[in-house]
């Protein structure tokens, strides 16, 4: 499908990629791995065309579509959710607004019988035919069915996309990508900013997929149970291994086995041809010899190994001062910013050496409760703290607590203590800080560099309890690796807030999820959460055991099923509102665009002479009136939009 050739790429006089060559074919799922800056990113950029290589070439199928999802992207406000995701059917739309205005051209006419009037029927009819191919009568349920999965809900379809954040705009950006079906998409990082249920929503797209994907990610999950090949950038060069990623990782030891053996003989054969050489080089006898051997070391390819996957470095912590058994206890909590509830009389229990992981869907309170328990909001209930409690606390603006004079070495080697002061470099480079970087003032270190710093810095003092928001988002695997391997060895009592199934994997025995206010208790790996919510999605838990008013008297309803039949009734309501937004809006800005065209005309000097320029005026007055009445129409089923969700429950 896709032929990449002999590409080389430098930075200055480093050589990123060296003489790499591939095929993608349809339906390939490749997971693109290797240490941060080996050239990951830059090789889709290639591929996309965002960047040209120094020598090679990119061969593609005329037709073919890619669509790229990079970590860091612009986006453009102006639109509601629902309709700024429809643009990723601009086909659709285009062909749609052509037969509009082939319609409209139509019933102004009024020679039924000329060619020209039977052109324009049939140019109508072939358009139509080719819109229903195309799929314009899913195209709405499609929307919704992409947007629910990636944690959407019904009621965020009418709002505008600059009311959301950084991380739920690039799901916006997704969701166009995946409706758009390219014959290849390229994906870098695409589960940083997704909760686990959405993670397994794309893990199912994706299986289901036409095209070929290329993902970057430092998931190994999400990776395992996407893929079928590997490519891996070593030092410049590929290896392309024909697995999945778990599959990938025991090839790959074995062929790095199988080249530090080839390394060490090509060293061994080396010195003793060089012994040779010296040994006979002044001997009349030897000099066929030791020409034939000073070729060889000229034709000699020098086999090179990546040394630093070599090393290995473990974090032991300080011990941790030994609590009391209550580690932390709850009760009746509660939490709102302005009138949005985000926990309600939450009851919580931690004992001493308790691993717990805090799951749920963005936005369901995680970290809100996080930062309650290490005061840092506050809150209406009960919190205790037990008795000689130390906490550690990472978030993501915990990079704002560092001393922004001090260097990255500075800033580790004075919370060091033992023997890890003898390895600060070594621990700064496995997370990701070369040797360049450790003589920088934390001033000028980017997000994620102070992020990993503040990181390193609160797991070497001596906590007995560890709150932790997030705390691989700028990790690649080795850093993971290693800061797992250091929890692993933690000897207090530790909450993780995270949706990195595979890092949560052997590290917890708990867990507590996050849905509609409140926390449900699963004991267990976070292997048996995600067994036990299968189960329990079947049984539809959200519709168990509520209580809803009706709209008459108040009376409480606490039947399941007549619950469930309001609500069904709700949402149907809510989505033909939401529909006739977005066709009123599309509709406004067919309208404003002719208008736009009408207005070019109506500045045309030589208009007025022309005796036919009063048609343009009637259809200017006739287009004004309509997008006056539409504008109505809008701003009328906002206010209804807006009534619906104020005075009912779903909503919330």
């Amino acid at each position: 499908m896709l032929s990449i050739n002999n590409i080389n790429l430098s930075f200055g006089e480093r050589l990123l990629l060296k003489d790499v060559s591939f095929l993608i074919k349809s339906k390939d799922r490749i997971g693109l791995v290797g240490n941060n800056g080996a050239g990951k990113t830059t090789l889709l950029k290639i591929i996309i065309g965002l960047q040209l290589p120094d020598s090679g070439t990119i061969q593609k199928p005329s037709g073919i579509t890619i669509a790229y999802l990079p970590q860091q992207m612009r986006h453009v406000d102006g639109k509601t959710l629902f309709g700024e995701v429809k643009t990723a059917f601009s086909q659709i739309l285009e062909l749609e607004n052509r037969i509009y205005q082939l319609n409209r051209e139509i019933e102004a006419r009024t020679d039924y019988r000329s060619d020209e009037y039977l052109g324009l029927i049939n140019k109508v009819s072939d358009m139509t035919a080719k819109i229903e191919i195309l799929g314009a009568a899913k195209m709405n349920e499609q929307i919704e069915k992409t947007l629910f999965g990636l944690g959407f809900k019904l009621i965020d379809l009418p709002r505008q996309t600059r009311e959301f954040s950084g991380g739920w705009r690039m799901r916006i950006e997704l969701a166009k990508m995946l409706l758009q079906r390219p014959d290849l998409l390229l994906l870098d990082e695409p589960t940083n900013h997704l909760d686990i249920e959405s993670i397994q929503w794309i893990e199912e797209f994706l299986s289901d997929y036409d095209g070929a994907v290329i993902i970057i990610s430092h998931d190994r999950a999400f990776l395992n149970n996407v893929t079928n090949r590997t490519i891996e950038i070593s030092l410049g060069r590929i290896y392309d291994y024909k697995v999945s990623y778990s599959k990938y990782v025991v090839l790959r030891k074995e062929h790095r086995q199988q080249q530090l053996a080839a390394y060490k003989n090509q060293q061994k054969f080396i010195t003793d041809t060089q012994q040779f050489i010296e040994r006979f080089r002044y001997k009349a006898t030897k000099a066929v010899q030791v020409q034939s051997r000073i070729r060889q070391l000229e034709k000699i390819e020098h086999i090179e190994v990546d040394e630093e996957d070599a090393s290995a470095i473990h974090i032991k912590f300080p011990p941790a001062p030994r609590s009391g058994d209550m580690v932390i206890d709850v009760s009746n909590l509660s939490k709102s910013y302005d009138k949005k509830t985000v926990l309600e009389n939450i009851n919580l229990f931690v004992r001493r050496g308790e691993r717990i992981a805090f799951i749920g869907k963005n936005g369901e309170g995680k970290t809100t409760l996080s930062r309650i328990l290490v005061s840092d909001l506050d809150f209406t209930g009960n919190l205790k703290i037990g008795h000689n409690v130390k906490i550690g606390y990472f978030a993501q603006n915990q990079d704002e607590l560092l001393d922004e004079e001090m260097t990255v070495f500075d800033t580790i080697d004075r919370v060091a203590a033992g023997e890890i002061r003898t390895k600060i470099r070594s621990l700064l480079g496995a997370f990701l800080f070369g040797n360049d970087d450790i003589d920088k003032k934390v001033k000028v270190l980017s997000g994620g560099e102070r992020s990993r710093l503040a990181l390193i810095k609160l797991l070497l003092e001596p906590f007995n309890l560890l709150v932790l928001d997030e705390p691989t988002n700028h990790l690649d695997m080795r850093s993971k690796d290693i800061l797992k391997h250091a929890l692993l060895n933690f000897t207090g009592t530790m909450i993780l807030v995270s949706h990195d199934r595979e890092f949560l994997d052997g590290l917890i025995n708990k867990v507590y999820e996050f849905k509609d206010h409140k926390i449900t208790e699963y004991v267990g790996s976070i292997g048996d959460f995600l067994k036990k919510k299968k189960i329990d999605s079947l049984r539809q838990l959200e519709i168990s055991q509520r209580q809803v008013r009706d709209n008459t008297g108040g009376q409480p309803v606490s039947s399941d099923k007549e619950y469930y039949l309001e609500k069904k009734e709700f949402y149907k309501i809510l989505r033909k509102i939401t529909n006739k937004i977005t066709a009123c809006e599309s509709t406004i800005e067919g309208l404003e665009s002719r208008l736009k065209e009408l207005s070019k005309q109506l500045a045309a000097p030589d208009l007025y002479m022309d005796p036919g320029s009063q048609s343009v005026f009637i259809r200017y007055a006739n287009q004004k009136k309509e997008l006056d009445t539409k504008m109505q129409e809008w701003e009328k089923l906002h206010a209804e939009l807006e009534e619906i969700k104020k005075n009912c429950m779903y909503t919330n």
